[in-house]
C-alpha cells in the first residue's frame, strides 16, 4: 500500500514527536499503512530523518480508510495561519 505525503506548516506549539519532542515550521507529513495500522511521521522539509507523531497511530478496518486518516491528520496538523 502506498504512503501518503503532504507538506504542512506546524501551528503554534508545533507537532509532538516520540523521538525529539516538538518540531515546528515547514514539515512534511507522511502516513503509512502496515498490517492494518496507519502510522504518522513528520520530518523537516528536505531533511532525511523522520519522527513518529506522538499518539498518531490507529488501526483501520479497511485499507481504503488510509487516505481518510491522512486527510484528518493533515487538517489537524497543518496550521499555516496559527
Amino acid at each position: 500500500m502506498a504512503d501518503h505525503s503532504s507538506p504542512i506548516v506546524a501551528g503554534p506549539g508545533g507537532v509532538m514527536t516520540d523521538e525529539v519532542g516538538v518540531v515546528t515550521g515547514d514539515l512534511e507529513l507522511r502516513t503509512s499503512l502496515v498490517d492494518g495500522v496507519v502510522r504518522a511521521r513528520v520530518r523537516y522539509e528536505g531533511a532525511d530523518e523522520w519522527y513518529a507523531v506522538t499518539g498518531a497511530a490507529c488501526r483501520v478496518a479497511d485499507p481504503r480508510d488510509h487516505a481518510g486518516v491522512h486527510q484528518v491528520l493533515l487538517g489537524v496538523l497543518h496550521r499555516p495561519l496559527g
